[in-house]
């Protein structure tokens, strides 16, 4: 187990600054999920820490050691830093065990640890295959316990299960935390999907132009987003302009909303996620109409349009009831709102 530190990390190509000034700490023995969008960051922090691009300004340590900055620049293959592609990227030539074994000393080869990293990633007994005759999940489960074979300090992984069919994504990314933490391994996964982000990680970092912008448990960058677009980029959200009230609660269109947050009267933003907007009916609700509701089998995204036009969202938790589109229903708001100091048109924004 290994904690991983940058400071004031920067990274420029030219006139482009990937890295703004990115400071970091990664727990040891703990999944930290790097998250943002595109062009955010995301692979030059990753390539960083690799050691495959130099530091144009800052500092990144391992346990406290320096590996880069202040004119030192620790080359890739002495960091023990393990990297697993978006591809599993397989010597086609070499079987299962020799490629788990590629990085390995010839002493570690000949002992039990090739067959003891197979077992983590759920193949065991399959060492003697080549990759042809495994399935994508199952070569990039071997991409994982090669990197895993040496007993590096870190494993970053570059969104590794991007090119995989939802169903095997999500069943194979659960497999790959369970194989790191019982090798006790410290992982860095870089990845666009906020819902592996968070519900693979014991970490979330969200980036923004090459800045973090947020870091902390899954839970609390999805309740307590640091601002609306975190808010909106982390899940889907509903924001809505908002009069902040005494007593602790900000009306809006969707009613009076007790907040989470303490705020001085006046105007304000307040968040509240699909799953706490409620269809019934009786007194206190706001009235509706249904323009569409989207069916994902766990649950259902119905889209609803106020008296004044303003758009929500509500999500059904089971799926069901069916709501035919153009039905009036009666919405609610159950349970806090995040606040926040500033004013815009209300929006629903789904990501």
């Amino acid at each position: 187990m290994s904690e991983v530190a940058l400071t004031g990390v920067v990274r420029r190509y030219g006139a482009v600054t990937a890295l703004a000034g990115v400071d970091l700490t990664v727990p040891s023995g703990l999944l930290t999920a790097v998250l943002g969008p595109s062009g955010c960051g995301k692979t030059t922090l990753l390539r960083c820490l690799a050691g495959f691009e130099r530091l144009d300004d800052g500092e990144i340590h391992i346990d406290g050691v320096p590996i880069a900055g202040s004119g030192l620049h620790l080359p890739a293959h002495r960091r023990r830093i393990a990297v697993v592609p978006q591809e599993g990227a397989l010597f086609p030539h070499l079987s299962v065990a020799d490629n788990v074994g590629y990085g390995l000393g010839r002493a570690a080869r000949r002992g039990d640890r090739i067959e003891e990293v197979l077992t983590l990633v759920g193949l065991a007994g399959l060492g003697h295959r080549m990759p042809h005759q495994l399935s994508g999940g199952q070569q990039q489960r071997v991409a994982v316990a090669r990197a895993l074979a040496p007993r590096p300090s870190v494993v970053l992984l570059d969104e590794p299960f991007s090119a995989l069919d939802a169903g095997l994504r999500a069943g194979l990314r659960h497999d790959v935390r369970e194989a790191l933490r019982a090798d006790g391994a410290t992982g860095v996964l870089v990845t666009h999907d906020q819902g592996e982000a968070l519900s693979v990680a014991d970490r979330v970092v969200v980036l923004r132009a090459g800045r973090v912008v947020q870091a902390g448990t899954p839970t609390a960058v999805y309740r307590e987003p640091a601002d609306e677009w975190v808010a909106g980029f982390v899940g889907d959200a509903v924001l809505l302009p908002a009069v902040v009230l005494d007593g602790g609660t900000a009306r809006t269109c969707l009613g009076d909303v007790p907040i989470a947050d303490s705020a001085p009267a006046g105007p304000v933003t307040v968040l509240v996620r699909p799953e706490q907007v409620r269809l019934g009916t009786g007194p206190g609700t706001v009235a509706a109409t249904v323009l569409r509701h989207d069916f994902h089998g766990h649950d259902a995204l119905v889209g609803l349009r106020l008296a004044d036009g303003t758009r929500v969202t509500a999500r059904i938790l089971d799926g069901s009831p069916t709501v035919p589109v153009g039905a009036e229903v009666g919405v609610t708001v159950e349970g806090t709102a995040r606040v926040f100091p500033t004013t815009v048109t209300s929006t629903l924004i789904s990501v």
